[in-house]
Formats: structure tokens, sequence, C-alpha cells
């Protein structure tokens, strides 16, 4: 990863957390610990950032309450390469003359390269999504009513009148934050809320989920697994939560990130 790109990641993760340990952002970047502390050293000197013992601070904390996890910028970095093949498998699911609906995330967002050649329409709460598709596609694009939260660049509304109501869909694609026997999982109260509304707008859901989601814990419980028709995942699977899978009735797509077949579990 280049210095920029480092820098860029590096001031978009500690807009989000009080103070960024060196090894958190060690584990963003896939750099070193002395790589990062230059980083943070040049950024300091920069005024960019604040050197704070082990780590670093935002010279200019938002203000605004968000939501939990990682911003866009960051997410949409890591695990890039399953994120792309896991989309890229997601599309191939949708007909031309298909109403779908995308759940904004950094998974789903890799789609939008895809579906400039479909011709489909879209319902998304992903504000970057809508925008690609508008400029590059033909696809029919709408958005909910809600704010615009700014670090996950998708809209969200706690009140029911956001338009959600009025779409109906084949299918809805989304990601989650975590995945356990149980079901999906989600960070914020907020995201659970708009995503179970437009959960029951579509017949199918399709969950796009990198084989790291399926070490991740929430206390927010989402949906259970029953309720997903697909879920598309890479190679690093773990046994354990294919038996799950299988028991709920999912269907799983294994797709090798290296250009290889996408494998269909029995």
């Amino acid at each position: 990863m280049h210095e920029q790109e480092r820098h860029r990641i590096i001031l978009s993760a500690v807009q989000d957390r009080p103070v960024m340990k060196v090894g958190e952002l060690c584990e963003l970047t896939g750099a070193s610990e002395a790589t990062i502390r230059r980083d943070i050293a040049t950024l300091h000197t920069q005024k960019r950032l604040r050197r704070v013992r082990g780590g670093a601070e935002s010279l200019h904390p938002t203000q605004q309450t968000g939501l939990v996890g990682r911003p866009f910028s960051v997410n949409e970095t890591i695990n890039i390469r399953q994120k792309q093949a896991i989309a890229q498998a997601a599309v191939e699911l949708c007909d031309d003359g298909d109403s779908i609906i995308i759940n904004g995330g950094t998974t789903t967002f890799q789609m939008v390269h895809m579906l400039v050649n479909r011709r489909v329409s879209v319902f998304t709460n992903s504000f970057p999504m809508a925008q690609h598709l508008l400029k590059h596609s033909k696809n029919t694009v709408s958005l909910p009513s809600g704010t615009i939260y700014r670090e996950q660049n998708i809209v969200l509304s706690p009140f029911d009148g956001d338009g959600t109501q009025h779409v109906h869909a084949r299918r809805m694609f989304m990601g989650a934050h975590g995945i356990a026997p149980f079901g999906l999982m989600e960070s914020d109260p907020l995201l659970v809320q708009a995503e179970q509304k437009l959960i029951d707008q579509a017949d199918d859901l399709v969950v796009l989920a990198d084989s790291s989601k399926f070490a991740n814990r929430s206390p927010l419980v989402l949906c259970a697994l029953a309720r997903i028709a697909v879920l598309i995942t890479d190679e690093g699977i773990p046994d354990m939560m294919a038996a799950a899978l299988e028991a709920a009735d999912v269907r799983l797509i294994v797709v090798p990130v290296g250009g290889a077949q996408v494998e269909e579990a029995s």
C-alpha cells in the first residue's frame, strides 16, 4: 500500500475513534509498526492529526453522532479481492428487468462495476452506489428518504415513511457485520431497524460476506439464518458455518479468489 493510501486510511480512522492505537492502524493498513509511527509523525508535522502516546487522534473530531463501526473509506480497503469476487458472483444472480434492493456496504458497493452492463431497477440506501449507477449506467435508481451518514455513506431514517414500504424486489443484496449459527449480526440499532425494513420488501435475501465475517460478533441480531436464501463467500468459510447454513437450507456459493470457477455447495 502506498504512503498516500495509508495516510488517507489513518486520517479517516482517527475521525471514527477518540484515539486510534498504532496496532489498530497496522491492522487496517497491513503496514508495520515502524511504518505507522513514521506516518503518524509525518501527519502530525503536517498538522493533519495529533500524535499521542501509542497512537493518534483527530485535530477536529466529528461532533455528529455516528453509527457504530468503521467508516466506509476504511472498510473498503480490507479484503478487497474477496469482495470483488463475491460481488461479481452476486451480479450473476441478476437478470435484466429485475427489481433489486442493495443495502449499503463496501462489499455490495463492488457490485456497481458489473451492474453498469445490466438493465435493472435498483433501490439502495448507498449514496455512492446511487451516484455511480446514475453516472455510468442506464439502470433505474431510487433512494429512501432520511439522513446521510457521511462515514458509512448511507441514507438511514428511524421513521416508517421513508419510501421503503412502497418497494418490492425480487432479491435484496446485503453484507453483515458478523455471521454465526444463530443468524446475521449488526453493529448498530439504527442499522438493524433500517435493514429489517428492507428485508421485508424482498422475496429473497442474498448475503455477501467475506470469510472474516464469520469471526465477528455483536450483541445485535438482525435475522436468523433461515431468512437467507443465498450466501456468497470465499474459501475461508469455516466448516461449522457451512454446515449451519446447509442445515438452515441456505444456498451457499463459495467464490475462490484467484480466477478459479465459482463453486456451489451441494
